[in-house]
Formats: C-alpha cells, structure tokens, sequence
C-alpha cells in the first residue's frame, strides 16, 4: 500500500521546490521529509524526484504527483459532506495545468479565478506553445491543458472552445520606415519580427499566408504576451497579437495591419485527463463560459 505521508512529502518538494519549504508546509524537520522520500524511492525502485535549486520531479514523480492532486480533491469533496475532517490535517489541493501564453493573457484567467473562488484550489500554471501543451498531459505532468490538439489525448476528455484570433499589426512609424512600398517578402525578410519563442510558428505562417512564400524572418525573441503589444507600440518589431488585446490600440491609430483583413485563427481546445473529469466539471464549465468570448469574436471576424 502507498504510504501517503512520504507521496505527500513528495508533491510538497516539487510544489515548493526544496526539501526545506516542504517541511515548513507539512511541519515537520527536513530531515523527516528526507527520510520519507528516500523511503518511498527505494520502495518504488525509482527516483521521484532530481534534487537541485529548484527541486523537480521524473517522470515518475510527476505521476505520483498527479495522483496526489487526485487524492486531494477527492479529500475536498468527502469534506462537503463531513466537514469534521477539516481539522484532520488535509493540505490544499494544487492543480498542475498548462496553457498558452496568450490565452491565459486574453481570457483564460477568468475560468481559473472562478473555480479557486468556488473550490479554494491553487493552481500551477505551465506555459507552453498551444501546439505543445498537449505533450503535457501525455508526459503526466499536468491533469488539464488548452491546446490546439482536436485528437484526444490518450486517457483525455476533449472539449472545443473556439477560436482565438490573431492580427498581425505594428506602429504606424515602424510600418513606414520598414514597409514604404507595402508587405512583401523582401520587406518581410528585413523587418523585425515578434516570436514567443523557438517553438512560435505563427508568425512564419502568417508570412506563408500572405506571400505564398517562406520568407526567413529576422526575430526577436520575446516570451511575453503583454510583451508583445507593448514591442508592437514601441516599435521593435511586428508580430501576430490576440484580435482583442490590439482592438483599441487599432481604433486609436496607435496600431496598424500590416495587412488589413489577413488574420489569422487558431482553434482551441481544452483537454482534461478522464480520471480528474469528474471532480474538474467544474472547472470545465468555468472554461467553456470564459471561452464564448473567442466564439463572439470568432464571429466578429467572420463579420468583417
């Protein structure tokens, strides 16, 4: 039988990074907290967790981790109905979930707000690529994940949310030092151009789109969705912004197109592991509300 004490002294370290936050949070001496987990290691014949600054779990880890976060909601729900194990030392519940940077910056935050409001989870956030989220989940590293994935992950209950719209929009003083006779694929391989990070494809799409060419792009390399905009703004380049992020700035004259009416749309979906389904319903139902947002402006665009 697992020895819980040890597998929560396990999601403890990876939650706070050290074997020393871990045992301030379950109170108890550090070296307890050692001698659980090395305990519970050599029982498994494995290693749950690569000790250095932070801590981080393997492979293994992770999903005893993941099997914690079970054990606690299913700890929170039995406490709806005998609140008399409040007292019975049960620890918070953290959520491991990844999502995209963007949609977290244009309106992924409300779901999560009114589910931690509802439940008193936490919530860690692993940001990636909405094409690469998905790897997330396949690795059990997270229960829940907006992708761009539509085919379910294996042991995973997909639900569709919509589109989010993207804009490729700079300054207007950017535009007229970096694209005086218009977008082309000479003036796109000068001009500096936004990515996220290596793994950003959608910029290098746009281009294909626009031209019918692959154009190498000239980047700069920032991994900040408000960053985005802002570099937009300032001038250091052009990039493909969240439609509803850019909108006041493109009816201030603060932005432009850089081709008016050439957007593009990446679909959205969010995928939860069948196990946690259940008792993450409702977060499900937060998401899908917080979502009807990229349906209405999915719908804005059609419009237009």
């Amino acid at each position: 039988m697992l020895d819980y004490s040890a597998a929560r002294a396990v999601a403890a370290i990876i939650r706070t990074g050290s074997f020393e936050a871990a045992a301030r949070e379950l109170a108890v001496t550090p070296s307890a907290i050692s001698q659980r987990v090395r305990n519970l290691e050599e029982r498994l014949g494995t290693v749950l967790i690569r000790r250095g600054q932070p801590c981080t779990a393997t492979q293994a880890g992770d999903w005893l981790c993941r099997h914690i976060e079970h054990v606690g909601m299913l700890e929170n729900a039995l406490m709806q109905h005998l609140p008399g194990l409040a007292g019975e030392g049960v620890q918070p519940v953290t959520l491991n979930i990844a999502a995209n940077a963007d949609s977290l910056g244009a309106w992924f935050l409300p779901a999560l707000t009114r589910f931690a409001g509802e439940t008193g989870y936490l919530f860690d956030i692993a940001i990636d690529d909405e094409a690469h989220t998905a790897d997330w989940l396949r690795q059990g590293r997270v229960l829940a994940a907006v992708t761009a994935l539509a085919q379910p992950v294996p042991g995973c209950v997909v639900t569709p949310l919509g589109r989010l719209p993207y804009l490729a929009t700079a300054s207007p003083d950017f535009m007229r030092r970096h694209f005086p006779a218009g977008v082309t694929p000479e003036a796109l391989a000068q001009a500096p151009a936004l990515v996220f990070n290596q793994k950003d494809r959608l910029q290098a799409r746009w281009a294909r789109r626009v031209t019918g060419l692959d154009p190498v792009l000239r980047c700069h390399a920032l991994p900040s969705t408000q960053g985005f905009v802002d570099a937009c703004l300032g001038g250091l380049g052009w990039g493909l912004n969240p439609a509803m992020l850019v909108r006041d700035h493109l009816a201030a004259g603060r932005l432009v197109e850089l081709c008016p009416g050439a957007g593009v749309e990446v679909a959205l979906f969010w995928q939860v592991s069948r196990l946690a389904a259940v008792p993450l319903r409702g977060l499900t139902r937060a998401v899908q509300a917080a979502a009807q947002v990229l349906r209405a402006e999915g719908q804005g665009a059609a419009g237009s």
